[in-house]
């Protein structure tokens, strides 16, 4: 029982990363204006929005409760995003490629902390997702002048 409540809270870990994600990407996408940027955006959105009802559907399976909110890295997020608003399209980009970098990191510390399945699942599923789109942000951020 001890693994599947410890498994359930680092999965509810990455999906409050997630969640968070998902807030940010949403909060950047209204701040770009190049259509070709804001589909890359979108892409990414839509692939943390996969993780998170993903996230949650094992959370589920484990008889867990899956966090509703972001916590402390929504708030982190918002603040984060809440100066790249201000700053224009470089910074907000810029912002989502630190919160990609984060995501990406949590994934690759976290991934042993959890049990058999669900390992693979992180592995396998998680975190080339998150390494994807990681790529996706990062080249975005490198083409910009």
């Amino acid at each position: 029982m001890a693994n599947t409540d410890k498994d359930v809270e680092t999965l509810n870990s990455f999906l409050r990363g997630e969640i968070s994600a998902v807030e940010t990407y949403r909060q950047a996408i209204g701040h770009i204006e190049d259509d070709v940027r804001r589909r890359t955006l979108d892409e990414c959105l839509h692939d943390h929005e996969s993780r998170v009802e993903k996230l949650r559907e094992r959370i589920v399976q484990l008889d867990g409760k899956p966090a509703e909110g972001s916590g402390v890295w929504g708030a982190f997020a918002k603040i984060v995003q809440g100066g790249a608003d201000v700053l224009g399209e470089k910074s907000a980009i810029s912002a989502l490629e630190e919160g990609e970098d984060h995501g990406l990191r949590d994934y690759e510390r976290d991934a042993e902390k959890v049990n058999g399945d669900l390992r693979r699942f992180v592995k396998m599923e998680l975190l080339p997702a998150q390494k994807s789109t990681h790529k996706k942000l990062s080249h975005l951020k490198h083409t910009l002048h």
